[in-house]
């Protein structure tokens, strides 16, 4: 299993820098992040022993074995949608939430984090393509929110995150990763805020070398890279 693991973690690599070769971008601007959410607890392992330390899971339910086997060797990503009813198991053991899309969301991130006296970077989940079996608010409300978490200092703000229909030519993908490039760019020109947002989780394994093209700074990798067991 290992050698496999190790032959996708080069083609992967490849790939990014191939990426980015296209992009003029450098490939340590593109962090990788192991989705381990269909793969057991021997292949996660195995993939932190291959250095695959940025591990994203989507259900805290799923999540609890591996965190409590291995939480101390990884940086964990909370990539899925979060029930207001779970931060509490969230936040506090996972060092991003990728998927903040409510003000309801962020009052509860919010009043755990202050009670643990740390601050929460987080992504804000915007559903660029529109689809309705798509989590994150509409694109056209980001200002406003971004605003209301003005009232919750225990929250960063680290980027924008969205998830691409899944397409078999992932070419079509592009208008939602540019979109949300340019979402972030009228946001650090808003004044909004007394800081520059960088962050891009965008990319998944079917197209997550057109999201590096379109400037991810994350991408999420399930199948591609851990496989599927």
């Amino acid at each position: 299993m290992n050698t496999n693991l190790q032959e996708r973690i080069q083609h992967v690599n490849d790939r990014i820098a191939a990426a980015c070769a296209r992009a003029g971008r450098r490939p340590d601007e593109v962090g990788v992040i192991a989705v381990t959410k269909y793969v057991s607890m021997e292949t996660t392992g195995a993939a932190l022993d291959q250095g695959l330390t940025q591990i994203g899971e989507n259900r805290w339910q799923d999540a609890a074995a591996k965190w409590e086997a291995f939480g101390s060797r990884a940086i964990w990503h909370f990539i899925g949608h979060l029930q207001t009813n779970k931060v509490k198991e969230v936040v506090g053991r996972f060092h991003y939430i990728h998927s903040l899309d409510r003000l309801s969301l962020a009052k509860e991130i919010e009043k755990k984090a202050a009670g643990l006296g740390i601050t929460v970077p987080c992504f804000l989940q915007l559903n660029i393509s529109g689809e309705e079996s798509k989590y994150g608010m509409e694109p056209e409300a980001l200002m406003d929110f971004v605003s209301e978490l003005r009232s919750c200092p225990h929250i960063r703000i680290e980027g924008l995150m969205t998830m691409a229909p899944y397409e078999a030519e992932p070419e079509e993908t592009r208008p939602v990763f540019r979109g949300l490039r340019e979402w972030r760019d009228r946001l650090n020109g808003s004044g909004l805020l007394d800081y520059e947002v960088h962050g891009l989780s965008m990319g998944m394994s079917n197209d997550f070398e057109i999201a590096i093209e379109e400037g991810a700074t994350w991408v999420r990798l399930g199948t591609v890279l851990v496989g599927k067991e």
